[in-house]
């Protein structure tokens, strides 16, 4: 299989359209926040395209797996960087040349820009070879760069770019400054005085002066006065720069273009590992997980990677949270108190499967997870006076258009649905989503303040976030799989603040 790309194995795989924005469920899921703290410091390889389309098969996630894995490798991390700070390095003579305005000048940038590149792909070919990483990815890739390096293309370019370089480093001229008059003709043998006249003077030199000599300027560009210089020294190697001129305007398009896209998609691979990086020094885990269309699932000490972030920069502890789900279950009830992390546990479901979807490793010490096709999230929304909808029809609406648009393969994630009507038509109509739920077969977590949904059927499984034992009203933040129990924390909290029936009536009555 000839070298595709990087990122895929299979043409197929490709993006189709990388002109996609975010999935609609990025905001609801924080994972919008996650992919620009990845992008953060590399937004020249517009990186985020990638991060907007998941998955579709198992083997390709494994590819990215293999691809992943070598990259853990330091020896093939190295070389790997190293090429693409070449590169960048390459750009940026390229920029500073269409920056610039003498011809010469900015051919001269140009070839610098072309030796750079010929130089890093000649050692990163070598380098390739010598490591010789198992990957499918970079197995394919060091077979596509050893044979390119190897093509007459090449050579001649880098021959050819060796040669002209050469030839400039050869032009020896001197220029003769009499008052307003500058006179550049060639470089004939001349002695080099500079050295007797400092000899003859050094015993002259018994304390500190001042240095009158004139420091060449460090700035890019030439002023007009060196560009006329330049001028009159390519009239007198007419063949030299001749010959310049004819390898800037023939090896204009000298970047392959296979080259250029594994620099730009590699850097997916980088991003991600440099970002995690920091969550491994505080101690956290993250897995190669098995992602597969079975609906068995189950992840150890998962956590919510965008709120981690934060935690970790104001060095506060992250929580960790375990679930799983087995046979016939299919849908997680979360409940338990307010400010408990049933919100963020939701969100942890959510990214670790996204961010499985993507081939990347995912928060967590082991996980098992579900390869969907399509992914939904029904966050709580503020009223919007424009479209002249309550709350609840507006909850109605937008289920009734999720509902119709999944399959059996996606995943729904609900987040405190129906709060603005009472109990009795709430109950009515969790129920009747659940029956859709469960018809369609759905992977679901639905936070919920209502205790019935959990308890619907054997195939919703009830989760509860934690307190303290000792005091109700202190949140562990770790969600359990029991029963739900919302009741016996309402009236702990309540007899905790004085505010139980029997508490209210005793101080009304003294």
């Amino acid at each position: 299989m000839p070298f595709q790309s990087i990122l895929f194995e299979h043409p197929e795989q490709a993006l189709p359209d990388e002109t996609v924005g975010a999935p609609d469920f990025f905001a609801d899921l924080n994972l919008g926040q996650i992919v620009d703290a990845i992008c953060a410091g590399r937004e020249e390889y517009d990186l985020k395209p990638f991060f907007y389309r998941s998955l579709r098969s198992p083997d390709a996630i494994r590819y990215r797996h293999e691809v992943m894995r070598d990259l853990e490798n330091a020896d093939l991390l190295g070389p790997v960087s190293a090429f693409a700070e070449k590169l960048r390095e390459m750009r940026a003579r390229l920029a500073q040349a269409d920056k610039l305005y003498y011809k010469y000048q900015k051919e001269a940038w140009f070839l610098d820009a072309v030796e750079t590149y010929c130089d890093a792909v000649q050692r990163f070919a070598e380098e390739l070879a010598a490591v010789a990483p198992p990957s499918r990815g970079f197995s394919a890739l060091r077979r596509y760069f050893s044979a390119y390096v190897a093509a007459p293309n090449f050579t001649s370019l880098f021959a050819e770019t060796k040669r002209i370089k050469a030839a400039l480093a050869s032009v020896k001229y001197c220029v003769l400054i009499r008052g307003p008059s500058v006179t550049v003709r060639k470089y004939e043998s001349e002695g080099d005085y500079s050295k007797e006249v400092e000899e003859t003077f050094a015993r002259f030199n018994e304390s500190a002066v001042k240095d009158y000599r004139v420091e060449f300027s460090e700035w890019p560009d030439m002023n007009h006065i060196e560009a006329q210089i330049l001028e009159f020294v390519a009239l007198l190697y007419p063949e030299i720069f001749s010959n310049l001129d004819g390898y800037c305007a023939k090896n204009r398009n000298y970047l392959d273009p296979t080259v250029s896209a594994f620099d730009r998609e590699v850097q997916f691979y980088l991003a991600y590992l440099e970002h995690l990086a920091a969550f491994k020094r505080v101690g956290l885990q993250f897995c190669y997980p098995e992602v597969s269309e079975h609906r068995d699932i189950y992840s150890s000490e998962a956590f919510d990677l965008a709120l981690a972030h934060k935690l970790i920069a104001e060095s506060r502890p992250v929580v960790c949270n375990d679930f799983y789900l087995g046979g016939r279950e299919r849908i997680f009830a979360v409940s338990g108190p307010n400010q408990g992390g049933k919100t963020t546990f939701a969100r942890t479901f959510g990214q670790l499967h996204y961010l499985a979807s993507l081939g990347c490793p995912v928060p967590g010490k082991e996980a098992r997870l579900f390869l969907f096709d399509r992914l939904f999230t029904h966050f709580e929304r503020e009223e919007n006076i424009a479209n002249l909808r309550g709350k609840l029809q507006d909850d109605l609406i937008r289920i009734h258009d999720i509902l119709d648009r999944t399959t059996p393969k996606s995943i729904l994630i609900m987040n405190e649905i129906f709060t603005s009507t009472t109990l009795q038509d709430a109950i009515f109509l969790s129920e009747k989503i659940l029956e859709r739920i469960l018809e369609l077969n759905l992977l679901c977590v639905w936070v919920t303040f209502i205790d019935e949904v959990a308890a619907y059927s054997e195939q919703v499984v009830s989760m509860v976030s934690g307190t303290d034992p000792r005091n109700p009203a202190s949140r562990t933040f770790k969600i359990l799989r029991r029963p739900a129990d919302g009741l016996a924390h309402a009236m702990a909290i309540a007899d905790k603040y004085g505010l139980t029936y029997d508490r209210l009536k005793e101080r009304l009555h003294a």
